[in-house]
């Protein structure tokens, strides 16, 4: 298998060649793109293109990265193992169909800097013309290409190919899409590129939501970046784009970005996109009102989102996928937008508050603060459950993500050290908290559920996120956990979250002594990490 990876990188390199100068290529524009794919659209009441898709979620199990050693996944699937074993077969057919298959090519950039913005070169098979809708998506997904710095990063995409894969080259600065047509894909395809290529350039690629925040805090209006980590569909979007009730004089909310940001060690950081890639489950106007009305226009691109025969849209209808996504331009967001994707000085800031979401259901505290240890552990720990948008057949089940990013090339333990070298050098200014958008309480009986959790909602998270950034939390040290938790908060009555209310004592003990045995297992599985981090009690 060896062997057949060292040769594929180099007819990967060539099957790229014949496809950037093959006549059957057509270049499109946005507007082309627009124009070509909306033919193929259900369209709402309100204008809006809405399609469907035959793969409606990532196909993180067949997805295989190709390459040098530092590059390789350490543990394959047997679908990834069947994938490289037929790898340089697999290319060569790949190869031979792309010469005859009829292209479209949009050339897009990354980011909105003159330091770091790759240029992003995707190539679409339109062998069934309604795939021509995932050229619209990514325009307006990216920026318009004049002024890339680079690199160039090239993704084609096959979404008839008979088989789904998903193979990356990240020395190569390709990706290939194979038999899948849904759009995830493609935009972490170009993501996962860029974080590689950000990470050899000294940055971190995270995949975090950001947002600048101005509070009343000490006495005085502060400015505080959020950066809000989370996997896909447990609320990294939904609270980089709340207000968190703040009302105040002078108080308010930008949101920056909802997915991936590349950070620097002196803490500032640039962004990616143009648009937001929203999960539209639970999304309604009276829960996340600024984000719902961005949702509704007719410049938004829905997919596998229900749309009646009149146009009516139904968030609310899960029938076919509970995945249902839409592409929305950020300046649908109004005055909740930012005029800026990066942060480039990091002075005019008064803090930094990096969080970390998570999703679980028994003794996890609902907030807690972390030290510098206990924040990189957090990080390389990336607990919640897996969501609809990664695995609809294991939807709910707990799940572990180093940096809840399931896009990391190359050594997780060497992104935890950077994390913890960050929180220990901005220790007087960057603070880091974990919550957790789940519940407590939660008892199972033969792995059913025979109690479940109280839940907290929405509007009870935003205000703790306010409560935390305003200084206004109190917190206790959890003897049991280590680690301090929020005790009070205004507007919010955290004693119902308190787990000791949900299970007595020996139950408590028990669960808790399980979760810190799970986390001490996970860490020792990354050599190198750091040993403050490996040690760290939470």
């Amino acid at each position: 298998m060896l062997s057949s990876l060292e040769s594929a990188e180099s007819i990967a390199d060539s099957l790229a060649s014949r496809v950037e100068s093959s006549e059957s290529v057509v270049r499109l524009t946005p507007e082309q793109a627009a124009r070509a794919a909306r033919v193929h659209a259900t369209l709402t009441e309100f204008g809006a293109a809405a399609f469907f898709t035959h793969v409606r979620s990532r196909s993180a199990s067949k997805t295989l990265y190709i390459g040098p050693p530092e590059v390789r996944q350490k543990e394959l699937t047997p679908d990834q193992l069947r994938i490289a074993e037929e790898l340089d077969a697999t290319l060569e057919r790949v190869s031979s169909y792309l010469a005859k298959a009829p292209l479209v090519l949009v050339e897009r950039r990354m980011g909105q800097n003159s330091q770091f913005s790759p240029l992003c070169r995707l190539y679409v098979s339109v062998e069934n013309r309604v795939n021509v809708r995932l050229a619209y998506m990514f325009s307006t997904l990216m920026f318009d290409p004049e002024g890339a710095t680079g690199p160039e990063l090239t993704l084609i995409d096959a979404p008839e190919w008979p088989e789904t894969q998903i193979l990356v080259f990240p020395e190569q600065r390709l990706t290939l899409v194979l038999g899948s047509d849904y759009f995830g894909e493609v935009k972490k395809g170009f993501l996962r590129m860029g974080m590689w290529e950000a990470k050899k350039r000294g940055m971190l690629g995270l995949h975090a939501g950001a947002k600048l925040v101005r509070v009343r805090r000490d006495g005085r209006l502060q400015k505080i970046l959020v950066i809000l980590f989370g996997l896909s569909g447990t609320g990294k979007t939904t609270h980089t784009c709340h207000t968190h009730f703040l009302s105040r004089d002078g108080e308010g909310v930008e949101m920056i970005q909802d997915d991936v940001i590349f950070l620097r060690r002196d803490g500032s950081f640039l962004g990616t996109e143009n648009a937001f890639f929203v999960k539209t489950e639970g999304l309604s106007p009276e829960v996340l009102p600024q984000l719902y009305d961005a949702v509704m226009r007719p410049n938004v691109i829905f997919e596998n989102v229900a749309v009646d025969w009149r146009g009516r849209v139904h968030l609310d209808d899960y029938s076919l996928t509970s995945n249902g996504r839409a592409v929305v331009p950020r300046e649908n967001l109004g005055k909740y937008a930012s005029s800026y994707i990066n942060v480039l000085d990091p002075s005019e800031l008064d803090g930094i508050a990096v969080i970390f979401i998570t999703r679980r259901f028994t003794v996890v505290p609902i907030a807690a603060r972390l030290t510098p240890e206990q924040a990189a552990a957090a990080f390389m720990l990336g607990e919640s459950v897996i969501t609809s948008a990664a695995d609809p057949k294991r939807a709910g089940q707990s799940v572990r993500e180093v940096g809840t990013n399931p896009f990391i090339i190359g050594d997780p333990a060497y992104e935890g050290n950077w994390m913890y070298e960050f929180f220990r050098r901005h220790e007087d200014t960057v603070s880091a908290y974990v919550v957790n958008t789940g519940g407590v309480g939660e008892v199972r009986q033969n792995g059913r559920v025979v109690k479940p959790a109280l839940r907290v909602q929405i509007p009870e998270m935003a205000r703790i996120i306010a409560g935390m950034l305003r200084g206004e939390v109190r917190w206790r040290r959890d003897p049991l956990l280590e680690v301090e938790v929020a005790e009070a908060v205004p507007g919010v009555d955290l004693s119902k979250f308190n787990s000791a209310r949900h299970y007595n004592w020996p139950a408590l003990s028990k669960l808790v002594a399980e979760l810190k045995d799970e986390r001490r297992e996970w860490l020792s599985k990354f050599p190198g990490l750091r040993r403050d981090v490996l040690e760290a009690r939470y």
